[in-house]
């Protein structure tokens, strides 16, 4: 084992902390040393596993999706579909969102609530103040 490595020297290799790499094999995601205990050692295999990690997260993708990924299952689709929203502005401190691809009938139920609540909040706090006593 002539290319074999401490923790300390893997990490300033790869440029990841030894509590980064002590994690990513806690977690599955990179081998154990091939010697444990006092006189751990690494390889060249656990390098290039954690440049290709860095790799991946560099796209953006998750631990969770990488692991799996790295450890031979088919890939993850995590990302969700991007959807239109509205905004509607009721007074400063209230903003309502609302998913933009609803039904039309949908989203008239939906604009005359808002339209009721902005209403609500328009009224002066006398008279919410009786409407709720009642």
């Amino acid at each position: 084992m002539s290319h074999s490595k401490t923790l300390a020297e893997l990490s300033e290799e790869s440029r990841i902390p030894a509590r980064t790499i002590r994690f990513y094999i806690a977690r599955g995601l990179l081998d154990g040393p091939v010697k444990a205990g006092r006189g751990a050692v690494y390889t060249a295999e656990h390098l290039a596993r954690l440049e290709k990690i860095k790799d991946l997260q560099a796209e953006g993708r998750m631990l969770a999706e990488i692991a799996h990924d790295l450890n031979g299952g088919p890939s993850v689709q995590t990302a969700v579909p991007p959807s239109p929203w509205w905004q509607h502005v009721i007074q400063d401190d209230v903003i309502v969102w609302v998913r933009g691809d609803v039904s039309p009938w949908r989203m008239k139920q939906i604009r005359a609530a808002v339209d009721d609540m902005a209403s609500r909040l328009r009224e002066p706090e006398s008279s919410n103040a009786r409407r709720n006593r009642k």
